[in-house]
């Protein structure tokens, strides 16, 4: 197992002196759920912050602590959250069962109705066609003459509300967090410092960074809309109990129409039901509270207000606790005026249920990183296009492979939604690519945390400096480098240009002046979005289909210098040093290696 200094795989982002009283750095990031020992409970952020502090592990930044104080106050107030929230989904439990057995009892009562209205039809058939014609086009009783299903259906939930009554409310959550400031000023450390603290506090937790909860919403969404198109929800859950009903086929089939119409009446809008999955494993107990910790929310196109504003609202409503970090303060994430409306109300509600928290340090903690360790790391950014630099980079892909054995073959992974990715060289978690191959072509996020998720090592040559010209591969790239970031993979690269200069632009124009940036996943038909809407044959009025984003030349400064921040982290020891305890090959390993032994021996990988 990780040692307990590790801390549950938190990125420490400051300065540690060695007894040689030389400055070096001691830097570890968080990743999604790390496995940590549960027997371990992990302090709380501004204990955890404070003790590096002492140790001399991390500067002393007055913005970090007062925002490690802030997440500490809310860590306090969740243990008796999490105790209300159990009674809460006991009481909505009762609730549930209790109004789907009425709800079944009216239905039956009805349906009774139709059974004996059928057997009366049934024997003043046998009078004349002209008065059989009339009867045909009598109403039954119970049935309000043109009203249809839609206020059948209200009708029946105004009498359930009166004999049950409404859905039990969730009882007020403490408020989260919206943590926001520069790039590099250490939001994401202090998150994920709490979100380590919520183990064993907290049932329900999960921890997405902006792309993975993009494409975990469009997953979810698709196949919502796929079960509904092939309607088997309503054979798996209707058929058993309609099929033995004591009536005819024709009532049988009356009584599967209203079960039908209820389904489409909650799916008409599918974001609640989403949101719904979106935390809680429904296969688990549902019992207990929520927290989402949400890396770098961003809102880039239409989609992901819609979609951000109806899933978040929904969690807020039911009690979920909510931190999130971003570059931008709330009120200024949507400068581009893109579903003002829609967008508003999202604000209003994360204002109604999360303190705005600002950073205000200027600091990029991950350039003083490097600053400091530039002669202690390894080469990993290689750098012109030149000779020399291109036999270094194919040095370091020999050096690599060898350690890691094994023969280098072509292999084929999955991506999510179905499709498949070609990784054309791989070996044992090390795999290489060339730029024009991944952001070159129509690949997106799906794409790039399907290679960071399967190789521990990448290897990317063929890097060039980025202009207008490349500005699509741009984008591609740098949500390239935020996945395998997020994933903790090592990265070697090599480059037309140093890292500080990739971005500046070329002849052809810089690429600060991109008023008509395109978002990847929209712009080239990529499978993330607009397709898997088509996909699933869903219509084009349930669907936000060709959905174009506007990124404003400011947006794309945030990216770039979040994108250039990463870059340089990565090449720095104390970053590398987490891959082997961070990267999931690697805890897919342990995970293995503990099925099948309970000893402390892990496997080793020397880099």
């Amino acid at each position: 197992m990780r040692k307990a200094s590790s801390i549950s795989a938190l990125l420490f982002l400051g300065f540690v002196r060695s007894p040689s009283s030389k400055l070096r750095f001691n830097a570890l990031r968080s990743y999604c759920d790390r496995i940590s020992p549960s027997s371990i409970k992990v302090p709380g952020p501004l204990t955890q912050y404070k003790s590096l502090v002492e140790q001399g592990k991390l500067q002393h930044d007055p913005n970090q602590e007062a925002v490690a104080f802030q997440l500490e106050k809310l860590l306090g107030r969740l243990e008796q959250y999490e105790k209300e929230m159990a009674e809460y989904h006991e009481r909505l439990a009762k609730w549930s069962t209790e109004r789907e057995n009425e709800r079944r009892k009216l239905l039956m009562e009805e349906a009774e109705s139709q059974q004996k209205d059928d057997i009366w039809k049934s024997v003043t058939n046998q009078r004349n066609k002209f008065v059989q014609r009339w009867l045909s086009r009598k109403k039954p009783e119970n049935v309000e003459p043109g009203v249809g299903k839609w206020v059948s259906y209200l009708n029946r939930e105004r009498k359930l509300d009166s004999v049950v009554g409404r859905r039990p409310t969730a009882p007020p959550a403490p408020k989260g967090l919206y943590i926001y400031g520069n790039v590099g000023s250490g939001k994401t450390m202090l998150m994920d410092m709490f979100y380590s603290a919520t183990e064993g506090i907290v049932k329900h937790r999960k921890r997405y960074h902006f792309h993975e909860a993009m494409l975990k919403i469009n997953e979810q969404m698709h196949q919502i809309w796929k079960n509904q198109v092939e309607e088997k929800s309503l054979h798996s859950s209707l058929s058993n109990w309609v099929m033995n009903l004591p009536f005819d086929s024709r009532v049988k089939e009356w009584v599967a129409a209203e079960e039908r119409y209820k389904q489409e009446v909650q799916m008409k809008n599918i974001l609640p039901a989403v949101a719904d999955k979106f935390i809680i494993d429904w296969q688990a107990d549902q019992k207990g509270g929520s927290i989402l910790c949400f890396d770098e929310i961003q809102t880039v196109d239409v989609f992901a207000i819609v979609a951000l504003s109806g899933i978040v609202s929904r969690l807020l409503s039911n009690g979920t606790v909510f931190v999130a970090t971003s570059n931008r303060a709330p009120k200024d994430l949507n400068q581009d005026g893109m579903q003002r409306e829609i967008f508003q109300k999202f604000v209003n509600k994360m204002g109604e249920h999360c303190e705005n928290v600002l950073i205000g340090s200027e600091i990029d903690y991950r350039r003083v990183i490097a600053q400091s360790q530039r002669s202690m790391g390894q080469v990993h950014y290689f750098w012109p296009s030149d000779s020399i630099a291109l036999e270094k980079f194919e040095k370091k892909w020999h050096e690599v492979t060898n350690q890691v054995g094994g023969q280098i073959t072509s292999s084929t992974i999955r991506v999510m939604f179905g499709r498949t990715l070609e990784v054309p060289e791989s070996s044992n978690g090390v795999a290489r690519f060339t730029f024009e191959y991944l952001c070159g072509r129509p690949l997106g996020a799906a794409d790039y945390i399907a290679v960071a998720e399967n190789y521990h090592t990448v290897f990317i040559s063929g890097i060039p400096m980025m202009s207008m010209r490349i500005r699509d591969k741009a984008r591609r790239f740098i949500t390239l480098v935020d996945e395998l970031y997020n994933h903790h993979c090592r990265l070697f690269c090599s480059a037309a240009s140093s890292i500080d200069e990739l971005f500046q632009g070329t002849e052809e124009g810089a690429l600060f002046d991109l008023e008509s940036f395109q978002f990847e996943t929209e712009t080239e038909g990529s499978k993330l979005r607009r397709d898997v809407l088509a996909e699933g044959s869903v219509s084009s009025g349930g669907a936000p289909t060709g959905i174009v984003s506007m990124l404003s030349g400011q947006e794309e400064m945030f990216a770039f210098r979040r994108a250039v921040s990463r870059l340089i982290e990565m090449q720095t020891p104390v970053y590398l040093e987490g891959v082997h305890s961070l990267h999931p090959y690697f805890q897919r390993q342990r995970r293995e290696f503990e099925n099948i032994s309970t000893g402390n021996i892990q496997p080793q990988l020397s880099f």
